[in-house]
């Protein structure tokens, strides 16, 4: 029996909500299901033929289709959108609050055990490393079961395993908790992206995505400033308490207030809804050659790894982005050391400090999100939009980074007055948050439908850098000093700075190259 094409190819009839750049794939009918009979059936032949089996192809009636995610009115898209960008300011705060606490994890633990600084250290740095991991099944999941039951399963586990540290026992047991936490805690910043691309129209998106992305960024610059002053109050158990209780808000507010976004779940139950009321099985969604639990599965856990291994904008601009996040959590790290030794501040002022760097981001998060919508708009040939059209407001702004680290570096090394460096991290804020900002929309536009798995692979690969390059800082000062060390890191990331418009001016055709068209 002949199937149309978009139940039985490789390339799915629906295509991700883009607002009104969307192009309809199927002829609009006033209810959400469109009935095709096959041309060369046996009853078309035969009249005396037992009737063979419909094929039902369940899809959105139209562009305006109230029950699309994307047609949701304000207020229910804002419910959703209010507790992805609260876990993914929580998770990544968790990340940094450990900080100011760390002689006193070696001080609880040094009667049972020998405690190294370096050690102690690990249970920041392993945190990040559960941001990796995570990712790599987490994406996949959420493409096979849908957002909402992954969201609501790791901000359960989120919670569980913050106050399975604030219970732990021994420093083993401390790094393995925070190393779950970590994992599941990656869950909003790794489909995070998959959500916006739900709900949001391309033409709106640049604003939304610029205040989702100041929390990776904002949560690890609150952190420490938090936990130095809880730590110091209560002890650094009370930090875990903290978290927990945190989570827990957060969880119970996914339960509540999250709903499913994802569109090949929600025509999947509209299609199971069809054959359990009228008893037919040919009710299938245009996507349902796609959905077989261990098809679906096994191609999304390694598409986040093909895209990172195979795609030159996604492999690039990933490494990007994570060095560049890595910069910021040495300086998260050594800001304590400088800052003591430079200018001699306490523990409660140095953890004023890391607002430099959260102004910048704040800046950069205002200039950036409207220029992200304002700009395509402008850029756009008889309204058609290009993911490339995210990019410019990076490309000066890319500058930003090197300026600020040789700025940082060498007016702190010198010892000039404390504001001096404070101003080099406020340019160092505006250039990171404006590279997550950019890249991240860029990825959701780029890749429709599969947002999650390309955020996934950004997400692992900002992470584990992350996690490793603050492990060299110290080393890295003491052999070569403040201003040479990061004057190093300077000439690096100036190095890479002129990458956005390499991207902005030839993306499209690295994008549409056979030779980097995967197999989704």
């Amino acid at each position: 029996m002949g199937v149309p094409e978009a139940a039985a190819g490789a390339q799915p009839a629906i295509s991700k909500e883009l607002g009104e750049d969307e192009k309809i794939t199927q002829k609009e009918t006033p209810s959400s299901t469109i009935k095709k009979e096959s041309l060369d059936s046996p009853h078309a032949a035969d009249p005396e033929a037992p009737p063979a089996p419909s094929t039902n192809i369940v899809d959105w009636s139209s562009a305006t289709d109230p029950s699309k995610p994307i047609n949701w009115s304000t207020r229910r898209k804002a419910k959703n959108m209010l507790i992805i960008c609260y876990c993914t300011f929580l998770t990544p705060l968790a990340s940094t609050m450990f900080a100011p606490s760390l002689p006193q994890i070696t001080r609880t633990f040094s009667t049972t055990t020998t405690t190294s600084p370096l050690l102690s250290s690990f249970t920041v740095s392993i945190y990040i490393l559960g941001y990796f991991f995570g990712p790599l099944f987490l994406a996949p999941l959420s493409e096979l079961y849908g957002r909402y039951p992954v969201y609501l399963v790791c901000a359960v586990l989120f919670t569980i395993f913050n106050i399975a540290c604030a219970l732990a026992p021994s420093l083993a047991a401390l790094i393995f908790f925070r190393f779950l936490a970590g994992a599941f805690g990656g869950c909003p910043i790794t489909i995070g992206a998959g959500t916006m691309g739900d709900l949001i129209s391309v033409g709106n998106r640049g604003k939304v995505v610029a205040v989702w992305s100041m929390g990776p960024l904002m949560g690890p610059i609150v952190g420490p400033i938090a936990g130095g002053y809880l730590g110091e109050a209560g002890g650094w158990r009370w930090i875990c308490w903290a978290l927990g209780m945190a989570a827990g808000v957060g969880a119970v507010g996914c339960a509540v207030a999250q709903e499913e976004t994802y569109a090949p779940v929600l025509l999947e139950r509209k299609a199971k809804k069809m054959r359990r009321d009228t008893g037919d099985e040919g009710w299938r969604t245009a996507v349902a050659g796609e959905r077989g639990a261990k098809r679906v599965f096994g191609r999304a856990i390694v598409r986040p790894l093909r895209l990172l291994f195979l795609s030159p904008i996604v492999s690039i601009l990933s490494v990007y982005q994570g060095v560049m996040y890595g910069y910021m959590y040495l300086l998260f790290t050594t800001f304590p050391l400088v800052f003591r030794d430079q200018y001699g501040f306490g523990m409660g002022t140095i953890g004023l400090t890391y607002l430099g760097m959260g102004f910048g981001s704040f800046l950069s998060m205002v200039t950036g999100g409207l220029a992200m919508d304002k700009l395509p708009r402008k850029l756009s040939v008889d309204g058609t939009h290009k993911p490339e059209h995210r990019l410019p407001p990076l490309i000066p702004a890319a500058f930003f980074i090197p300026v600020g680290l040789f700025w940082y570096g060498w007016s702190a090394d010198q010892k000039t007055h404390w504001i001096v460096p404070i101003l080099g991290t406020v340019m160092i804020g505006f250039g990171v948050n404006m590279l997550m900002m950019c890249i991240g929309t860029y990825f959701i536009d780029a890749h429709p439908l599969y947002e999650a798995s390309a955020s996934a692979a950004l997400t692992a690969v900002r992470s584990l850098i992350g996690a490793l390059v603050p492990l060299a800082g110290r080393s890295m000062y003491e052999a070569m000093g403040l201003g040479w060390g990061t004057s190093l890191l300077g000439f690096l990331s100036l190095a890479m700075a002129p990458l956005p418009w390499v991207f902005y001016r030839y993306g499209e055709r690295i994008r549409t190259n056979p030779r980097y068209q995967l197999a989704m």
